[in-house]
């Protein structure tokens, strides 16, 4: 079997491919990337088991076949190679390849294709058609609101929910939540999905350059998603996720409008001087000013910024983790951000006031944390 390529087209597929191989595994046809010749296309295959990608490329060749090849000395060698066409000469046996550039030859063992895991298939699955742009917007802002515990690992993916008014993307470390609603999208009938992040960051890595629908068809276990070449199959995450509507207070008389990038960069300053086991910054709002503040008690290091502000409701006085603070702020992307709280023991609720399209909803959550006396 013989094939030519753009070593550099090829190389652009490997490495968004590449982030499903892991080194620590004991099955070694998935250290390999699955290369299905069809004539003059080639589809290239990743899977770690839980998840299965492939894409494809054109390609001139007059062959068909399957060969697995090993997939970190293929992206090394790929990478030290100026932009070229490539042939790839693949033995009788499968049992080698060899490469050949401008610069010379080189030669690799391989596998037979045929022992690599194929993309599973979704028997009568429900299905759902999604802007490219949608689906990045709705992983870049709650995929890194997910947790890391393995002990809740319901809580480490991004709960969907598909129905036929909306579709609503939730993740929570119980810290923090996101949800980000998309209205004129909707499902023919009901279901609820929780995503592992790994396939959707690698999803999030190829979703800006797409300009297309997303496909997107799931059963009780597995989801597919499809666009332009691409298709990712995974596992989805077993388990009941928990009421998250339940922990977003609903009155909150109290609301806040404030420039973003100066309430970032002055909790970024101050909670340089916070205590390091807490993180604590103190919120404290009256008028039209909001007063920033942190200390250290152990060390003597305290700091204290004010900020001009438009705001309604009684004065309140609100402690939070900065460092959650700081990614919700970082995370909205907007000139001015609404927040929203109620009483010092209750969430605050942060929304952008621009950049948003009407048919879209981004809701995000901090828990407060008890604020020390001064």
């Amino acid at each position: 079997m013989k094939f030519i390529v753009s070593s550099g087209a090829l190389l652009k597929q490997l490495q968004v491919l590449g982030g499903l191989i892991s080194a620590n595994t004991n099955i070694a046809i998935i250290e390999n990337f699955l290369f299905d010749v069809q004539e003059n296309k080639l589809s290239i295959s990743s899977s770690d088991l839980e998840t299965t990608m492939r894409s494809s490329i054109a390609i001139n060749s007059e062959d068909s076949g399957k060969v697995a090849l090993p997939a970190k000395m293929l992206l090394e060698t790929l990478k030290s190679l100026p932009e070229q066409p490539v042939t790839f000469v693949v033995n009788g046996d499968k049992s080698g390849v060899e490469i050949s550039s401008d610069y010379g030859k080189y030669s690799i063992g391989c596998f037979d294709g045929e022992d690599f895991p194929e993309l599973p298939e979704i028997e009568e699955p429900g299905k759902l058609n999604l802007p490219a742009d949608k689906l990045l917007t709705a992983i870049q802002k709650t995929v890194f609101a997910t947790g890391n515990d393995e002990m809740r690992l319901i809580m480490t993916g991004v709960f969907a929910q598909f129905t036929p008014e909306h579709v609503t993307f939730v993740a929570t470390d119980a810290h923090k939540l996101v949800r980000y609603r998309v209205l004129d999208v909707q499902s023919d009938g009901t279901a609820e999905l929780i995503l592992p992040k790994k396939p959707l960051n690698l999803l999030k890595g190829i979703l800006a350059s797409a300009d297309t629908d997303v496909t997107v068809y799931y059963s009780e276990k597995n989801v597919r998603f499809e666009f332009d070449e691409v298709v990712l199959v995974c596992r989805l995450i077993d388990g009941k996720y928990p009421n998250y509507e339940a922990v977003i207070p609903t009155n909150n008389p109290s609301n806040l409008i404030i420039d973003r990038a100066s309430f970032l960069s002055s909790v970024r300053r101050v909670s340089i001087f916070s205590n390091k086991s807490t993180n604590q910054v103190r919120l404290k709002i009256t008028g039209t000013e909001i007063h920033i503040s942190a200390e250290d008690l152990d060390f003597a290091n305290k700091a204290a910024e004010r900020l001009n502000c438009n705001f309604e409701g009684e004065d309140i006085t609100i402690g939070f983790n900065a460092k959650f603070l700081m990614e919700m702020i970082a995370n909205l992307e907007s000139k001015d951000i609404r927040m929203e709280l109620s009483a010092p023991n209750r969430a605050g609720l942060l929304f952008p006031t621009d950049g948003m399209e009407d048919n879209e909803e981004l809701l995000m959550l901090v828990m407060p944390v008890m604020v020390s006396q001064a």
